[in-house]
């Protein structure tokens, strides 16, 4: 067992599993059949992984998002694995990042006050959701990118995403969103990512609908209490790419079993495709347009407008 270089900083196979959404059972897999990761033990024996180990598995993510197979992508270096990055997204993706080329300017540069002086424009000129699907979306994605490819470091992307939150919690103030059906948002007590949850509560209340959020990290039995004393029509989770997959479905259908049937249980994100057969009885969102396509489909289904 070699010893732990002072200088690195490690995570544990749990950190890295929320960190990168990659199962646990599949990192210990890979390390037998490809090498990779390659974790030091500490002195327990826990595997620890150093960070530049963790960003090659964020690329692999990404890739495997892309439809990658693990056997061609696993093993490559970091500049290989940018290198199909940059194939992957060298069409339609590419867009979204000249588009808003400025933003992103700002965000490097720490500019908050310009940021979001440009945000709330772009949010005056497109309505709440144009601004949600033609700005926040590809910008976030953007982001991603970004930070994946190491151009911008945590911090920017935090910033990042306190200013929208801003934006898009004042803009979501703003509507008065009185109407049926009543929907609780969350996410679970792991998931610490509140973007995607803001989006879609943004494009459901410029429909009308009466939105409660809870914030983030709900404990289950708590999701169930508020949505039954509430008298709530719909439960709606959201799980980022970070969030493993195979907890969400089973924190879903623990869920789904707590709430009687006539609550509706939608919920999405990057963690759920592809998985709609494991969760009899959820509504799998995929994406802003099918947030509203579920609104539409609930209004006909109990004869309730906007």
């Amino acid at each position: 067992m070699s010893e732990l270089p002072e200088s690195a900083s490690f995570l544990t196979i749990a950190a890295v599993e929320r960190d990168t959404g990659l199962a646990k059972d599949t990192l210990r897999v890979w390390e037998r059949r490809y090498g990779f990761p390659a974790p030091v033990r500490d002195a327990r024996g826990e595997r620890l992984y150093p960070s530049a180990q963790v960003e090659r598995l964020r690329l692999i993510r990404r890739l495997l998002d892309h439809g990658r197979r693990p056997a061609r992508i696993v093993g490559a270096s970091a500049e290989e694995l940018a290198t199909m990055l940059d194939a992957c997204t060298a069409g339609g993706e590419a867009a979204p990042a000249g588009v808003h080329a400025p933003l992103l300017r700002y965000l490097r540069l720490h500019r908050c006050t310009e940021l979001a002086a440009a945000l709330r424009q772009a949010l005056l000129k497109q309505g709440l959701q144009r601004f949600v699907a033609e700005t926040v979306a590809p910008l976030a994605e953007a982001v991603g990118e970004a930070w994946l490819r190491g151009e911008i470091d945590v911090a920017e992307e935090h910033l990042f995403t306190e200013q929208v939150q801003n934006v898009l919690r004042s803009a979501i103030g703003a509507h008065p969103g009185g109407g049926r059906p009543r929907i609780l948002l969350t996410t679970l007590p792991e998931e610490l990512h509140v973007l995607g949850l803001l989006m879609v509560e943004a494009m459901l209340v410029a429909e009308g609908a009466a939105c409660l959020s809870l914030g983030t990290r709900t404990p289950l039995a708590d999701i169930g209490k508020a949505a039954i004393g509430g008298g709530f029509d719909i439960v709606g989770l959201s799980f980022s790419s970070a969030y493993p997959a195979r907890q969400a479905v089973e924190g879903l259908l623990e869920l789904r079993a707590k709430l009687p049937p006539q609550i509706e249980l939608w919920a999405g994100g990057a963690a759920l495709r592809g998985k709609q057969k494991r969760l009899p009885g959820v509504r799998v969102v995929t994406d802003l347009d099918d947030s509203l396509a579920a609104l539409q489909a609930w209004r006909t289904a109990h004869g309730a407008g906007g």
